[in-house]
């Protein structure tokens, strides 16, 4: 038997394992005491952690049979009942329809902006009650030897249900592929590709998450926050008691999440149909629609964003719940938030005597790249008759440029890229290394000793799964059309291979995600040399014209296994989590990841294939419903930028953005002077500051602008900060319940409104009514709203 103790070293936040006869056990270091005491993120060097956890809470104190976290101890039960059913027939055949229901919703709204994803807690709540249905009506009978009523629906099924409705839930980005194929081609290949595509991309993720999952999942510190928000909704349903809770009076938390829920789902009527002006909430520029420079400092289209307020919860919740990311993280993008776009960016954007890059000819923010009449950049002109880029008509047309906010969103991304590699290394090399020699049996904290019971998943079976999928997508790129080559889709593998554990260890502890997909264009825009082969063809209305290459098929193409295959991992790496903090055996788990995965994939390509077939002007900017695809728009941007005309004419020496190729030694210098200083400072505050964080935080703009970021800080200020500081009890009793509660309303009344007022008789409903009325229009008739730049030109005249 072992006992945990921490080494005394700063590398590293995790349990090391000594002999139990060579060191003292944990009980005689642990604080003894059954309560919580009330206070925020002190993190400072306890008996037991000699290592800085910005998770930990240093005056809080630890359980010796709980998790050290109080996040963890007020959502997640520390015991476990394994004679409890989890892999029945009922569980099954309720998440084989969820897996169907759920891809499906969410594919239908993945083109909408703002978009809505409806996640696991939609689901959680609606399986709850069939599955108590069934336990109630079903007859208990047995078919071949399998109940087809075991008895009371579980808490451990309801999560492998859930579970089942949400690994594939996000739409495919390999649909993306599919969707430019026939948007900008004009082409619908057969079904086997597309179906060959989607499960390659999807699954190969998997295979690499399941071998990650001894450094993601096991470990105490790896706390996936956003899991904690799940948890807590099942162990309210199933009314578990349980740890951490806090004693506070007060109602219960299903009466509480009922409340909350109830009134998320009436309110969203208000901000998504009769006054749309609550959600995009300019009142300034209402003041003054024709003022450029008001409009494009508080407005949120096209501007800065400093009218600051929203009322609606899915703007506020679209880069994620503020009550489910810690607050030290929070401020941490926040950081990044006001000084790269509050500060820097209206610097770039408003130096008048230097007019850097010419930004003032341009919207503030904007998705689109620019020539240089303040135009949309027409990509046909620069193109020959044989498909290649002509440098020389490159040259007499225009030099591309692009807005403020999306040099400044490369340049986060640049810097990104490297500070992620030295943080990993300054930070995580020796828990990698460590735990690359030891099993999962051996993690120390009381969840992983209770998992540790049941049977593991045999890292073979993973190989498996890669093997498999790894032959579909040779296939895919290889029979038809992609441009893709094997040697480029090894590449793309290798990188999502690397970078996994750092940005998945980033994501358990901050609940943000680095993004490698600007990376993955970079590369794939130097491995095409400029030089685009055939097949072009127009755009659709949602931009002017707009040449689509074979090359820029290819670069989508390796973002896909690059970036998407390491973003897919995390999302079975944080399900896997979620089984873990459940208690759900992990064979049971396996599959019915796999099996719902590929049920989900193949429901996305139907649903998008109806999509397009009878959603009319879909991807147009102006499409009535909004299905304007804004994730299109900013691949069609990428693709001019990576796939045509190059990063070397951009990037490189003597180019216009040349300086951004300095953010890569930048961004890997940050981490390593902030280790310096905080080693010869060990008790300093800047052991809070994260520079990946602060860097990737941003990678939702575009398209999210400041509606998004600033509200989501200022709701994290008060409940993951104030309200946890002040009234500690109420925090832990009932944040996680109200995220749950406010984004599942949200999510609902998103459907309730477009399906029963939006959708029916073809938007006909209210159109010349309230449709029509000063708070649904009052936003769109601002400058903002156009996208009005500072300067233009005069007529014959260019910038640059």
């Amino acid at each position: 038997m072992t006992a945990p103790i921490y080494e005394d070293t700063r590398d590293s936040i995790f349990l090391h394992f000594y002999d139990r006869d060579t060191t003292k056990s944990l009980d005689s270091r642990v604080l003894q005491s059954s309560h919580d005491i009330s206070s925020i993120y002190t993190a400072r060097h306890s008996e037991v952690y000699s290592t800085f956890d910005p998770n930990y809470d240093g005056d809080s104190t630890i359980l010796e049979d709980d998790s050290p976290y109080p996040e963890v101890r007020a959502a997640v039960a520390n015991t476990d009942d394994p004679t409890m059913p989890s892999s029945t027939l009922r569980a099954w055949t309720l998440g084989v329809i969820w897996a169907v229901i759920l891809p499906g919703l969410n594919q239908f709204f993945y083109f909408r902006y703002p978009s809505v994803t409806i996640g696991g807690l939609v689901a959680q709540l609606l399986i709850f009650p069939l599955g108590r249905l069934w336990a109630r009506l079903c007859p208990d009978v047995s078919v071949f030897g399998v109940d087809l009523n075991p008895g009371p629906f579980s808490i451990k099924e309801h999560v492998l249900v859930t579970i089942m409705a949400t690994v594939g839930a996000q739409s495919a980005y390999a649909t993306d592929i599919i969707a430019v194929q026939r948007v900008f081609y004009h082409q619908t290949n057969s079904f086997i590709y597309q179906w060959m595509l989607v499960m390659s991309t999807q699954l190969i993720g998997f295979s690499i998450g399941g071998i990650a999952r001894r450094f993601l999942v096991a470990p105490a510190s790896m706390i996936w926050p956003n899991t904690l928000v799940s948890c807590a909704l099942f162990n309210t349903l199933h009314s578990q008691n349980y740890a951490g809770v806090g004693q506070h009076e007060g109602i219960s938390r299903e009466r509480y999440f009922t409340y909350a829920f109830v009134a998320a789902v009436l309110w969203y009527i208000f901000p998504g149909y009769l006054f749309e002006a609550l959600s995009v909430f300019t009142w300034v520029c209402w003041i003054a629609p024709t003022n450029v420079k008001i409009n494009q400092i508080f407005g949120y289209r096209s501007g800065l964003g400093f009218s600051v307020l929203t009322f609606d919860w899915n703007q506020i919740a679209f880069i994620g719940s503020p009550l489910a990311t810690p607050w030290w993280a929070e401020a941490n993008v926040m950081i990044g938030f006001l000084f790269f776009y509050w500060f820097l960016t209206p610097i770039l954007y408003g130096l008048k005597y230097t007019n850097v890059w010419y930004t003032q000819y341009l919207p503030v923010s904007s998705l689109m790249a620019y020539d240089n009449t303040g135009r949309s950049y027409n990509v046909t002109r620069i193109i020959t008759p044989d498909a290649s880029l002509d440098l020389a008509a490159y040259h007499a047309y225009s030099p591309l440029f692009l807005p403020a906010s999306l040099v400044t969103s490369y340049g986060l991304s640049f810097l990104s890229i490297t500070a992620t590699v030295t943080h990993a290394v300054i930070h995580f090399w020796h828990p990698i290394r460590l735990h690359f020699k030891r099993s999962l049996r051996e993690q120390p904290d009381v969840h992983a000793q209770l998992m540790s019971k049941y049977p593991q998943v045999p890292e073979w079976y993973y190989g498996c799964i890669f093997v498999v999928t790894f032959t579909f997508a040779c296939i895919c790129i290889n029979v038809w059309p992609s441009g893709m080559t094997v040697w480029a889709l090894v590449i793309a593998l290798l990188i999502s291979l690397v970078y996994i554990v750092p940005i998945g260890m980033i994501q358990a502890i901050t609940n943000r995600q680095v993004g490698l997909n600007v990376l993955t264009e970079l590369i794939i825009g130097f491995m095409i040399p400029g030089k685009p082969n055939a097949m072009m063809m127009y755009a659709c209305s949602c931009f002017t014209p707009l040449l689509i290459t074979q090359s820029d098929l290819l670069s989508h193409s390796f973002k896909t296994y690059g970036y998407i295959t390491m973003s897919q991992a995390m999302q079975f790496t944080a399900d896997f989590k979620l089984g873990h903090y459940m208690k759900i055996p992990p064979r049971p788990m396996f599959w019915c990841q796999i099996v719902a995965t590929v049920i989900a994939g193949t429901v996305q390509l139907g649903v998008q294939s109806w999509m397009f077939e009878n959603i009319p002007d879909i991807c147009d900017r102006n499409q009535k419903d909004n299905f304007t695809c804004s994730s299109t728009e900013v691949f069609g941007t990428a693709s001019i930028i990576w796939g045509v005309v190059g990063p070397k004419l951009l990037f490189s020496k003597g180019n216009a953005y040349y300086i951004l190729a300095f953010f890569f030694l930048i961004g890997a210098a940050c981490p390593v002077i902030l280790w310096l200083i905080t080693r010869r400072y060990p008790d300093t505050i800047l052991n809070y500051l994260n520079f990946p964080l602060i860097f990737s935080g941003l990678d939702d703009i575009p398209p999210a602008t400041a509606v998004n970021y600033v509200p989501w800080a200022l709701f994290g200020f008060l409940f993951q900060y104030l309200l946890r500081r002040k009234h500690f009890a109420y925090w832990a009793k009932y944040n996680y319940v109200l995220s749950a509660a406010l984004d599942a309303g949200t999510a609902i009344g998103v459907v309730l409104v477009y399906f029963c007022l939006q959708y029916p008789q073809n938007g006909s409903i209210g159109f010349h009514t309230v449709r029509q009325w000063w708070g649904n229009k009052v936003y769109k008739e601002t400058m903002d709203w156009q996208s009005t730049p500072l300067l233009r030109p005069e007529p014959g005249e260019v910038f640059g």
